[in-house]
């Protein structure tokens, strides 16, 4: 039995369909042959459009505060845990009657029920927690800082369990992003309960996230890629972000500074020729590894790592004045992007200047063609009434005006 909520099939479907769209566009399909592969893989699930989405989000999470609220006022009931378990169970049924039942797929319901079962058990454990762990929120060191509070991990703990399912479930970008935050913060805070876990935890950091980046490397490979391709992707970036602000010189330096309590100037950290070693070789390895593999999200990060290094660089060694420095900067980037376009105007190495639409292909279609359109399933008799009909997935509705 899968542990995942969707069918496997609804967002491979929309990769498809989404691929064949593109290739028409760039002229590489028939109109009758993206017709076909449309048919072949139909939209089974309810999307509405992007505002639909947003209005049936929020007025779900209205409905749930006000499923609650009167539920609480006819029970005359003002014990807030129990109220906590009601939220909890009661989204958690719903957003799996929303997905089996009404077969709702990133609709804004069933992303609305998630969340909420998901603040629900966050309110539980911060309730439950409240009471014995030494928080201390008068004390402003901790307040400032609260990775050091005693106690921090064991909230942290209780929370990623729930998030890591709710991930490997419902492969959620939302809950992707949180659950990396999460995380971190966990890795973070357990090296923080020590002097020398504070000396270490950049590196600490830098090899939880190659660790991560190798493992979502094997993740990229299953054949249930489709159905967490957003989440894998979104994690990805985080990761490799953080790899690079992990071992850098600002970043270590200033965050030593907070540690230490102090404000205004930062203090010289230790092993600094390393972190400034790492300041400028992450970005050139990023933007090498990125022309290589032609990954354009390891250039795009390249690209903003090497803005930060300068500005890091620029930060506590100052060469000329400010004004002057960005006068020259701008002018050195615009002669190297207008470099750039030029050169690649004619595709090189496999790569190009020309738009995603405009850029010709390095892949032969014609297997693929072949393959979704010689044979088109028929449209099953006496269906009743099913969902979709649009790209996307609204009743016939169309995602373009």
């Amino acid at each position: 039995m899968s542990f995942k909520a969707y069918p496997a099939t609804w967002p491979y479907h929309d990769a498809m369909r989404a691929a064949a769209a593109r290739w028409q566009r760039r002229g590489l399909l028939l109109p009758t042959q993206q017709a076909a592969i449309d048919l072949a893989h139909p939209i089974e699930y309810y999307r509405p459009l992007l505002f639909l989405r947003i209005g049936l989000f929020i007025a779900t999470l209205l409905s749930v505060g006000s499923v609650l609220l009167a539920f609480g006022v006819a029970l005359q009931l003002h014990n807030e845990v129990f109220l906590g378990v009601v939220a909890l169970v009661g989204s958690l049924v719903g957003v799996e009657i929303s997905i089996k039942k009404m077969h709702h797929y990133r609709s804004g319901v069933d992303m609305a029920l998630l969340y909420s079962a998901l603040l629900a058990w966050r309110f539980l454990v911060l309730h439950s927690l409240s009471g014995w762990l030494p928080y201390g929120y008068g004390h402003q060191y901790y307040s400032s800082f609260w990775l050091l509070a005693p106690g921090t991990w064991l909230q942290l703990l209780l929370l990623l369990g729930p998030l890591l399912a709710a991930l490997v479930r419902y492969a959620d970008p939302v809950v992707a992003v949180v659950t990396f935050g999460t995380a971190l913060s966990l890795l973070a805070s357990a090296f923080l309960q020590g002097k020398i876990g504070q000396l270490l935890l950049p590196f600490g950091v830098m090899a939880a996230t190659a660790g991560l980046l190798f493992g979502l490397e094997k993740l990229r490979r299953r054949a249930d890629y489709f159905y967490y391709r957003t989440s894998l992707e979104i994690v990805r970036a985080l990761a490799l972000a953080t790899f690079y602000l992990a071992g850098n010189y600002f970043i270590v330096r200033e965050g030593n500074a907070m540690l230490l309590g102090g404000y205004g100037a930062s203090p010289a950290i230790p092993l600094a020729p390393l972190f400034y070693l790492l300041t400028a070789t992450v970005p050139l390895l990023y933007l090498y590894l990125g022309l290589r593999r032609h990954d354009r999200l390891l250039l795009l990060l390249g690209v903003l790592a090497v803005a930060f290094s300068i500005f890091t660089v620029r930060y506590y060694h100052s060469i000329m004045p400010p004004e002057v420095a960005a006068t020259v900067a701008g002018l050195l980037l615009i002669a190297l992007a207008l470099g750039a376009l030029r050169y690649l105007r004619t595709p090189r190495h496999g790569l190009t200047a020309a738009a995603d639409d405009e850029a010709t292909p390095s892949f032969n279609l014609e297997s693929l063609v072949m393959a979704q359109t010689a044979y088109v399933p028929a449209a099953p008799a006496n269906a009743g009434f099913q969902f979709g009909g649009g790209q996307s997935g609204g009743g016939g509705a169309e995602s373009q005006f």
